[in-house]
């Protein structure tokens, strides 16, 4: 359980429970919400989650620039210069670099290697593939070994080579299918999969693991950042179990394009440098429905700081106190190589919290580099729900083993982008009969799992209970704030209005209007209220359809309702259209685009993945010519394999 909340605290969840509200039948991070979902059998925070006595900002993330009041009367010039300038700071890619007066392009052999993570941290003595469990250890040694006959790079991102400093030249080499299918080593490399566990569905799921995942190394780039480099479909490793340790084209051309989807959209994300096929052929049970067929196998490049997860810390703890101290010592190693700042941290009376109501004790987080770090986490992973509940994502699979410590968009399986706005919509089939990570569900799970993430560090003694417990806390007050932030923008509003927001939403559920169409097309409402009132949904026209009289006069009152905020906001509507614009997409990665590339691509014609790569990579830009990816989905969209998947692939 995660424990009952306070009278104090209940009265900041139900304005989270708001803020994520999507209609009146469906709540978020309840104390009933949380309570009902399956609890880790670590020992759970048992102290109520309350705010900080500061007023419910911690000064430390005041310091990052992370937290602060959210449309509370700010003035227009001011909400116009945050919103033309792009997305927040919350909402960018941790992978958006400054440019350096001088680039570097290096060659593969060039490469600057530093492989800090099996350097730092203990690793399994063993260095054969053979499925196993791997106790006292971070990490297993092993190569890709995945069957190779002719391999063929499909697809392959400018942006990702720049920040490794890699000459794009690299990619014309007639080695390189080779070298990133596995085939041949890469100079320099360390190549190695990761130990670790996970809740999968609510239920502890023991050893995981990277069963087809191995990484090839870090290295560090001209501007001092780490890389890390992974084969995706490489082969066996020791955390295979029953696996193949293979991919197929279908699933890799997803994971690629919404890798760099998500990351031209400015959502936290791992990236993909490039895909290749690997010219052999892997059977797969897409539907688990004993109809097996052959598809073209495929590796993927994944790229990313760190591939650390929350299932990284917690599969230690599950085995017993001693291997707690590997707890600690990955928690180091990530302190230490992705969250500097906190080793730097001095004491300060202004980060200090009250634990209690009653109690005149009180916790500075400054005291202990590991609380920081939890809210950290917590903070970083409420940022990142927020912005997928904003472009209306749905990650299919948030179980703690995809949960990157980070706060980055990981493993993209069954993931879907919202079309007609449902909340309940599950992009996988495996999650349909509880649909547990559906839309609507996503920043309920993400505080399960900082709660699970939270119970492995006070198993391993490096945070309190009060601390994980403001941890939670300070999730459900980010991901309040942050979303509020991101709903006020998508309607170049100066304020939040929980009420026309909440009646806007509850007007899409009903008549199942496209969600990203919709937001890009509000921009062109004027803020004049001497419109006639028939002519009120002209702009909308393109997404209000099939709707009966009753229905049109529901959403004719919303538009004039919100006109009139429009109006009492004093914005000049050519300034709030480009502002909303820079937040609304044109272009989101649809199921159907993803089905159509893969469709072509498994004939040998990859001219389309190439296309939506460049597409998506821009999705706030009209982009003259492109405008049928816009369009809605066609009728056979709608069938299995298309709009939903398995986990298998």
């Amino acid at each position: 359980m995660l424990g009952h909340l306070s009278s104090r605290c209940s009265a900041r969840l139900p304005l989270l429970a708001a803020a994520a509200f999507f209609s009146n039948n469906l709540s978020f991070l309840s104390p009933s919400a949380i309570s009902s979902v399956p609890s880790s059998p670590l020992p759970r925070p048992s102290t109520p989650l309350c705010p900080p006595a500061n007023g419910g900002r911690s000064p430390l993330l005041l310091r990052r620039g992370l937290a602060g009041d959210i449309g509370g009367g700010s003035s227009a010039a001011r909400l116009m210069e945050s919103l033309v300038g792009g997305r927040d700071q919350a909402m960018e890619s941790p992978v958006a670099v400054a440019g350096s007066s001088q680039e570097v392009q290096l060659k593969l052999e060039e490469l600057n290697w530093d492989h800090s993570f099996v350097r730092e941290l203990p690793g399994d003595p063993r260095t054969d593939a053979i499925p196993r469990e791997v106790l006292h250890a971070c990490y297993s040694k092993v190569s890709p070994s995945a069957e190779v006959g002719k391999p063929e790079l499909v697809a392959w991102s400018a942006s990702v080579a720049k920040l490794l400093d890699l000459d794009p030249r690299e990619f014309e080499r007639p080695d390189f299918p080779l070298i990133f299918s596995g085939a041949l080593p890469l100079k320099g490399g360390l190549p190695y999969a990761q130990c670790y566990g996970g809740h999968q569905f609510g239920v502890w799921a023991g050893q995981l693991g990277d069963g087809r995942a191995i990484t090839l190394g870090e290295l560090l780039n001209s501007r001092g950042e780490r890389w890390e480099l992974q084969l995706k479909g490489a082969g066996t490793t020791p955390y295979s179990r029953f696996a193949d340790g293979l991919a197929v084209l279908r699933s890799s051309i997803r994971e690629f394009l919404c890798s760099e989807a998500m990351n031209g959209l400015g959502i936290p994300t791992t990236r993909a440098l490039c895909l290749v096929t690997t010219g052999k052929y892997v059977t797969r049970d897409m539907f688990y429905d004993g109809n097996p067929k052959e598809e073209p196998g495929a590796i993927i490049c994944r790229v990313a700081q760190s591939f650390l997860r929350f299932g990284t810390y917690q599969i230690h703890a599950f085995r017993g106190n001693e291997n707690l101290d590997i707890i600690r010592a990955l928690s180091d190693y990530a302190i230490h190589h992705h969250f500097p700042h906190l080793e730097k941290m001095s004491k300060s009376n202004d980060i200090s919290f009250e634990v209690s109501q009653e109690g005149s004790s009180a916790v500075d987080l400054t005291s202990n580099k590991y609380a920081a770090w939890s809210v950290d986490v917590a903070e970083r992973t409420a940022s990142l729900v927020a912005g997928w509940q904003g472009v209306g994502f749905t990650h299919g699979v948030l179980n703690t083993d995809n949960m990157s410590v980070l706060g980055l968009t990981i493993d993209y399986g069954p993931f879907g982008f919202l079309d007609a706005f449902d909340p309940s919509y599950t992009p996988n089939t495996t999650d349909l009969p509880g649909r547990r990570y559906s839309f609507a569900n996503q920043p309920d799970i993400g505080l399960w799992n900082i709660a699970q993430f939270t119970a492995t560090l006070s198993a391993a003694h490096l945070i309190s209970k009060e601390e994980a417990n403001y941890a939670m806390e300070r999730y459900g007050i980010k991901f309040m704030d942050e979303y509020q932030s991101v709903m006020t923008r998508k309607l170049g509003l100066s304020k939040y209005n929980k009420q026309l927001i909440n009646k806007l939403l509850n007007n899409m559920a009903v008549d199942k209007v496209d969600y990203t169409n919709f937001f890009r097309l509000l921009s062109n409402i004027k803020s004049d209220p001497k419109i006639p009132k028939d002519e009120l949904l002209v702009p909308l026209k393109a997404v209000l359809l099939d709707i009966g009289k009753e229905r049109k006069e529901a959403w004719t009152r919303w538009v004039q309702t919100y006109i009139e905020e429009l109006v009492a906001s004093g914005i000049p509507d050519e300034q709030r259209k480009v502002a909303m614009d820079s937040i609304n997409p044109k272009y989101i990665l649809r199921n159907y685009l993803c089905q159509s590339a893969i469709d072509a691509a498994e004939l040998g014609d990859y001219g389309e993945v190439h296309r939506l790569l460049k597409l998506v990579e821009h999705p706030y830009d009209e982009e003259p010519g492109m405008e049928k990816y816009a369009r809605l989905p066609p009728a056979w969209a709608y069938r299995p394999g298309v709009c939903m998947l398995s986990c298998s692939s």
